[in-house]
């Protein structure tokens, strides 16, 4: 088996999978609203009868390790992967040692909404089974060969040396799409001019032309882009400077601003769940205009990459907002003929895998599945160190 762990800032996902031919997904759940009242358990789509209230991010990490020990046995688990959203200078999923657990916490600070919670993920199961091995699949490796005119910042070069650039995020997602729509449609199809608009609570696009990344809408923090439920995306450095000045922030208090209060939640003040505002849009102004700022700046991005690729091929929906609100991809597709983009309404609302008119730019919607790519890249992983290890036995013996 192949156990995987997903840790978000408010939720951690886990899924079992079993290893053949390639791993097979047997058992599958998360804990959300972690760290406040009301923390919801959910197996195999099912929540769980018994109450769970986890008031620290340690408590829900307690809480699962636990139940996983009584559920399944661990003895049969072979590896265990992690996504690590923000790896910096880490470009390739690889074996957590003790050198790169040091490394991830020397660069916390940069991603202190994620990398926290994942450290103490990765801690936890080595305190519990120190004896499997544990790997590190990188949100941001997905966009490692972005060119550079991407990855640039407007600012002192000196910065750039520190590692202060543009990294993107979300690339577990962009990885398994990428791998499905060849399998499903392709080499060609998968290579050709591709945007990809992965819409949830945290939400980022990315361009693709012959399969890889040559832009994203996430920069040096998954705070960038668009705005996203409690994250700002993009905001001018003055409005930054003015905040912090005229409510006396420290920079801790900042961070915490723009991505826990800002966003959908900041503009409507009361909901950043977009289920939430579609429900509310008809009476409340407020919640109308989280709604509308969130599907304009979608499409401006969408303009934008449509430019950088040179023309567009496809668009993808992802994510539990791209993947379940037909409302929201209409309007983000909206007066976008001239690009080719235009939805076949019924299929859309059925949330059909193919939701274009014919004859133009293909739309589709597919489900994305993080917890599978990182149980891929693992058992790869595993059985090139396997034969390390095996090889390095033969020379010994020699």
């Amino acid at each position: 088996m192949i156990l995987t762990i997903n840790g978000g800032s408010s939720s951690i996902k886990f899924a079992l999978f079993e290893i053949g031919g390639s791993p097979e997904k047997v058992c599958y759940g998360q804990l959300t609203r972690v760290g406040t009242i009301g923390t919801r358990f959910t197996v195999n789509s099912e929540v769980t009868s018994l109450p769970v209230i986890a008031t620290t991010y340690k408590g829900a990490i307690d809480f699962l390790v636990s139940w996983l020990e009584g559920h399944i046995s661990f003895s049969d688990v072979k590896a265990i992967g992690h996504r690590i959203v923000h790896g910096m200078q880490h470009t390739e999923p690889g074996l957590i040692t003790r050198e790169l657990l040091s490394d991830l916490k020397n660069i916390s600070a940069y991603d202190p909404d994620h990398l926290p919670y994942e450290i103490q993920l990765i801690e936890a199961f080595k305190k519990n089974h120190s004896d499997i091995s544990q790997y590190a699949c990188f949100d941001t490796a997905f966009h490692k060969d972005m060119p550079s005119v991407a990855k640039l910042l407007p600012i002192p070069r000196r910065f750039d040396k520190l590692g202060v650039h543009r990294y993107g995020f979300h690339g577990l997602s962009y990885n398994y799409l990428m791998e499905e729509l060849e399998r499903s449609s392709g080499k060609q199809t998968a290579h050709g001019r591709i945007i990809i608009a992965h819409l949830g609570n945290g939400a980022s696009l990315a361009a693709i032309k012959h399969g890889k990344s040559i832009d994203t809408s996430m920069g040096f923090t998954p705070d960038s882009g668009v705005p996203m439920s409690t994250r700002t995306g993009d905001l001018d450095p003055g409005v930054a400077w003015f905040m912090m000045k005229s409510e006396n922030l420290t920079p801790r208090q900042f961070n915490h601003l723009i991505s826990r209060e800002s966003g959908l939640l900041g503009i409507s003040e009361t909901s950043g769940d977009m289920h939430d505002l579609l429900n509310l849009e008809g009476t409340d102004i407020r919640a109308a205009e989280a709604v509308n700022l969130f599907c304009y700046q979608v499409k401006k991005w969408i303009g934008g990459f449509a430019a950088a690729l040179s023309g567009l091929d496809t668009i993808i929906f992802t994510g539990g907002i791209g993947e379940n609100s037909p409302s929201i991809r209409a309007r983000i597709c909206e007066g976008m003929g001239f690009l080719g983009i235009e939805l076949n309404d019924e299929r859309n609302h059925q949330n059909a895998p193919f939701i274009s008119a014919a004859g133009g730019v293909s739309i589709r919607v597919m489900h994305t599945d993080e917890e599978m790519m990182i149980a891929k890249l693992v058992y790869d992983m595993s059985a090139v160190t396997a034969k390390e290890q095996h090889n390095i036995k033969d020379i010994h013996h020699a």
